[in-house]
């Protein structure tokens, strides 16, 4: 990481679902470049501030938010204004799923389809749209989307999930006409990742995956998170795309 020091110095980070996985990974690597982070948790407030307390630099805030929570995001962005005035970079992270075979169409009953749509698509828009002026306002602002490989091949826990990684992946195009030139966005996909984000996926399951991925490993934490810092830091020229960080899983 040190030729990424200091990259992002006097920059704000913003990112949603940061107590672990990805989003504490992303944490890491953005402080590391300079950057000054605000961290969500929905409810595991020690390890939130766990993660932020272990990063280099100031000033970072661990915020309990629930990402469903169109008021409690507009609440947010409000203290982010007031508390220091700038937000130049938002990671949209937050979200859950849980596996369910794609075949069993009655478990995916319309309660869970509407639950994964209001925290993995609405509450990002929300995100979005809440904290707009504060990402114009840096003249440089980014919004980085994390999406999934199961947008694009319609493989992922469950149904609605794939669904709505694929809406991620239009609202980043999107949004990408709608914002510029002021506000970058971009998204990053990663495919199978060694985290506990999917329920019940356990270390016989990750190795039966990363025999048939190409580079033969499935994704840590830290290989999205670095995607996500070329996004802030060297493609600057890039907006409305989505990096792919699967290991080949989708050729």
């Amino acid at each position: 990481m040190t030729d990424a020091q200091q990259l992002l110095d006097g920059k704000v980070a913003l990112i949603s679902g940061a107590s672990r996985g990805i989003g504490a990974a992303t944490a890491q690597i953005l402080a590391h470049a300079g950057a000054r982070i605000i961290g969500t948790y929905h409810s595991d407030r020690e390890a939130a501030e766990a993660v932020l307390a272990a990063l280099p630099g100031e000033g970072h805030a661990a915020r309990q938010l629930k990402i469903e929570d169109s008021g409690a995001i507009a609440a947010l962005a409000g203290d982010v204004a007031r508390g220091g005035g700038r937000c130049d970079i938002l990671v949209n992270n937050a979200g859950f799923t849980r596996a369910i075979p794609h075949g069993d169409l009655d478990a995916l009953d319309d309660d869970f389809i509407d639950a994964m749509f209001k925290a993995n698509w609405r509450g990002h828009f929300a995100m979005v749209r809440a904290l707009r002026p504060l990402l114009a306002a840096s003249g440089k602002g980014l919004i980085v989307n994390v999406s999934s490989i199961a947008g694009m091949n319609g493989a992922g826990s469950n149904i609605a999930y794939c669904a709505v990684k694929a809406a991620m992946d239009s609202m980043t195009k999107s949004l990408a006409r709608a914002l510029a030139p002021d506000i970058r966005v971009m998204g990053v996909a990663p495919g199978v990742v060694e985290t506990d984000f999917v329920p019940g996926r356990d270390v016989a399951a990750m190795e039966k995956l990363a025999a048939a991925i190409p580079l033969k490993r499935v994704a840590q934490a830290g290989d999205v998170a670095r995607a996500i810092l070329a996004c802030a830091t060297h493609l600057d020229y890039s907006t409305g795309s989505t990096l792919i960080v699967d290991g080949g899983r989708a050729l």
